[in-house]
């Protein structure tokens, strides 16, 4: 699966892919149809993903080489990110040490197709998490 397969697969979903999300190794910045951003993240022998505001993406512009604007846009392309230290809204890690018995990077080493099923079945129980606090906010438990 490429990352274009897997944008489709998103918005069959009702997500977003967002810029700045890549395949190898497999990171994604995903819109939610909240607004809310999903980060996911596969290192070491990590499974993260996290959950943040609108507020905590940030964009960044490339500069051309030589930045002149003479001969080519004096901006390159838009790169987008989460700022340093955005605190999560929520968080949810699958420890591969543990789950699986990996005993070195292996997270890093997944295909996107093979971190796709990680990435909806971490954003499930993100989803019951948040609904759950929501229910505990509303007197509703």
């Amino acid at each position: 699966m490429n990352i274009s397969a897997f944008a489709d697969l998103l918005a069959s979903r009702g997500l977003r892919l967002l810029p700045g999300s890549h395949a190898v190794p497999v990171e994604v910045l995903a819109e939610l149809p909240d607004g809310t951003v999903a980060h996911f993240a596969a290192r070491g022998r990590t499974l993260r993903l996290a959950l943040h505001s609108p507020a905590a993406l940030h964009a960044i512009t490339i500069p051309t080489e030589c930045g002149c604007g003479r001969h080519h846009e004096p901006s390159g392309p838009q790169r987008t990110g989460l700022r340093a230290g955005a605190v999560p809204l929520v968080e949810h890690t699958i420890d591969g040490e543990l789950a699986f018995g990996w005993t070195g990077h292996e997270a890093g080493l997944l295909r996107l197709a093979d971190a796709a099923s990680y990435f909806f079945a971490l954003l499930d129980r993100v989803g019951d998490d948040a609904r759950s606090r929501a229910r505990e906010l509303v007197g509703v438990a």
